[in-house]
């Protein structure tokens, strides 16, 4: 199985665990995590793709009287 989560460049991915096939259904996958804000990467494991992503909060969202600790 997989790492559910890999440091790769100094930034910590999470799995999405799916296993593609083929590199092509990697990266069709990888567009529609990027096109949502994601950062990707596609990662080669014993002859399957894995498709590791990561999003920073950019933005915090409080409801009426939320507070932050």
């Amino acid at each position: 199985m997989p790492n559910l989560a890999t440091k790769i460049g100094g930034k910590k991915f999470m799995w999405d665990k799916g296993d593609y096939s083929t590199k092509e259904e990697a990266l069709e996958k990888m567009a529609q995590y990027e096109k949502n804000g994601f950062e990707t990467e596609c990662v080669e494991e014993n002859g399957e793709y894995l498709v590791y992503t990561r999003k920073l909060v950019t933005e915090i969202v409080l409801e009426e009287g939320g507070q932050i600790l």
